[in-house]
């Protein structure tokens, strides 16, 4: 993760939501059919008041199409959606200026130079000029772009483009954003920069929908919901996610390679291990063991490791396997479980 951006001045903070709506979002059996071809499914969840909400799956897998409807540019074929208490299809302009939006695709003016589209973004809202400028020196600065202001948009990089499109997105001071994809396509320090933010603006109050194709990055969400091919997979948080796909915590061991029969037997007896066994892929008398939670199993392994004295234990640690690999056990599972085919529309 790269170090924080520089924030000289704080954004303001975001108008607060009703505070008898516990949930910002509410999808209820949502589905969306294009023609014979449903993109999204019998799709549920809901996004609290603060939190980062992650959407992750491949090209096609309908994270696009969901987010239309959430943002009202498409209405469900069926189920519900309720934004901010109410129907997106149904908003009012002063209801629209409480949600920030940055599409896939560049949508700014590309003759026009930085400051000015976002002049002309902040116009779009009847910001009065005073204030206007103001808010815009702080958001080119908060995306470090301060230094571009004057570069037309066809002339900055993608990065730097979407950078800018976060800068309008914001401009209003919206507490909801949605954010399909911001990092598509962008270096990988680019992209921690651009989660940096994003947790900025978590920490000022404000609530975020992001959808991502790279799966590492749901570790910055507060929760992820998981999507293929229009379905809704699952959702829990990064940790949940993990718990899932191992069927618990897993544990990771390395004994001398001799005492490795003597450590499986101790361990397959203790009452906290579920499972234990060989990782063959790695150093002879390293061991893979299955508890239910590791901070309460570790400090308990370690002590039964300790009290056999025909047991050379070289090294213990949990293990935490990266999020790709985490994805795709939960995709494998899936294609298990529910081996039908669903079609997707292209426009994910």
């Amino acid at each position: 993760m790269q170090p924080a951006l520089n924030q000289p001045v704080p954004l303001a903070p975001p108008a607060r939501t009703n505070p008898q709506s516990p949930d910002i979002i509410t999808l209820d059996r949502v589905s969306k059919r294009f023609g014979s071809t449903y993109a999204v499914q019998d799709v549920s969840w809901q996004v609290q008041p603060g939190e980062i909400f992650g959407i992750v799956g491949p090209s096609g897998c309908g994270k696009t199409t969901t987010i239309r409807m959430m943002t009202g540019v498409y209405t469900p074929t069926t189920g519900t959606v309720s934004v901010l208490g109410q129907a997106p299809a149904e908003f009012r302009p002063r209801d629209r200026e409480r949600i920030g939006y940055i599409p896939q695709l560049f949508v700014l003016y590309p003759n026009l130079t930085v400051a000015e589209n976002m002049r002309f973004s902040a116009s779009m809202y009847g910001m009065p000029y005073r204030g206007r400028m103001k808010r815009i020196r702080e958001l080119l600065e908060f995306v470090e772009l301060s230094d571009a202001e004057r570069k037309l948009a066809e002339n900055l990089s993608g990065g730097m483009q979407r950078r800018l499109q976060l800068a309008a997105a914001l401009i209003h001071n919206p507490e909801l954003l949605f954010a399909d994809e911001p990092t598509a396509g962008i270096d990988p320090v680019l992209r921690g920069r651009f989660w940096d933010q994003f947790k900025e603006l978590k920490t000022e109050g404000r609530s975020l929908v992001v959808t991502t194709q790279y799966v590492s990055e749901v570790a910055y969400c507060d929760r992820v919901a998981v999507m293929r091919a229009g379905e809704l997979l699952l959702v829990d948080t990064p940790e949940g996610l993990r718990r899932q796909a191992l069927g618990g915590d897993v544990i990771s061991l390395r004994v001398d390679p001799e005492d490795t029969m003597n450590a499986l037997q101790l361990l397959s007896r203790h009452p906290l291990v579920r499972d234990v066994h060989r990782i063959r892929d790695q150093a002879p008398g390293s061991l893979a063991v299955y508890v239910e939670r590791s901070g309460e199993a570790l400090p308990e392994i370690i002590q039964a490791l300790g009290s056999d004295t025909t047991i050379d234990t070289r090294h213990v640690e949990e293990y935490k396997p990266p999020f790709d690999e985490i994805f795709i056990t939960l995709m494998e599972r899936a294609d298990r479980e529910r081996p039908r085919a669903t079609g997707a529309s292209s426009n994910d």
